[in-house]
């Protein structure tokens, strides 16, 4: 695998087919080859390679889903993209220094990079399921950029970390769990909370924070696997299946032990 092709990018809700040609150029530009979409604005496979001349390969590998979740399931590291800061999320401007701390991940892991809409970048659903947020260092008196532009830019930073060689003695990084198991760790705890009378008003606030400290816990896949029977078992108990009994373990990562 290149180094390039571990990187995924992800437009959630694209609302206007130019941008979209203007994104398959930005990514032919900056040597990537896997683009995703969430379920976006129609368009013609002509319209598309007006902006994107000479594209036919990408194009043909362009992959459409109806849920976020779906485009995100094989992804263990999710860098979402915003203009202005979010509260409760983990942000950053150093956009060089991320894309070199990506490139130090295994080289076998999926990287979503994940943009919003044209109108209103990603909502409170699509940042949640953002281990970090990126933010370019714009001119704060009118951040926002078109989609292309902050496509390119991001890719433009990837591209160059994966020209430079790795630091002397750079040892890869541990393998991570992917988007689909965390999610199903967070519907476990979730249900686990409510089943001990955890939540005092709605959950969204407090699985908002839950999730971010688990993104900054940069779990292994038996350690998510570990905490989702801890949560089975919870849930197990409160309903008052047995006291000692263990719940069973469906789908739990190798190694791992109750």
């Amino acid at each position: 695998m290149q180094p390039l092709d571990r990187f995924v990018v992800v437009l959630d809700r694209p609302q206007d087919p130019i941008n979209v040609g203007a994104v398959v150029r930005a990514v032919k530009n900056m040597g990537l080859s896997r683009l995703r979409l969430v379920r976006p604005a129609p368009f013609e496979r002509e319209e598309l390679l007006r902006i994107a001349h000479h594209s036919e390969d990408l194009l043909d590998r362009i992959e459409v889903f109806d849920y976020l979740d779906d485009a995100l399931t094989d992804a263990a590291y999710v860098v979402g993209t915003a203009a202005v800061r979010h509260s409760g999320h983990t942000q950053t401007q150093d956009v060089r220094g991320l894309a070199t701390r990506l490139m130090a991940r295994p080289a076998d892991e999926t990287i979503a990079l994940l943009f919003g809409t044209e109108d209103d970048g990603l909502d409170l659903y699509a940042l949640d399921r953002c281990h970090l947020v990126a933010t370019l260092p714009t001119d704060a008196a009118y951040p926002a950029l078109n989609l292309a532009q902050s496509v390119l830019l991001f890719l433009y930073e990837v591209r160059l970390a994966a020209r430079t060689p790795p630091p002397a003695g750079a040892r890869p990084g541990r393998t991570r769990p992917p988007h689909a198991q965390l999610e199903r760790l967070f519907l476990l705890s979730e249900e686990a909370l409510g089943a001990i009378g955890f939540f005092k008003r709605s959950p969204a606030s407090a699985m908002r924070t839950l999730r971010q400290i688990v993104y900054r816990a940069d779990l292994t896949p038996t350690e998510t696997a570990m905490l989702m029977a801890v949560a089975r078992q919870m849930i197990y108990v409160a309903r008052g299946e047995g006291r000692g009994a263990i719940a069973p373990m469906d789908d739990a990562a190798p190694g791992t032990e109750q």
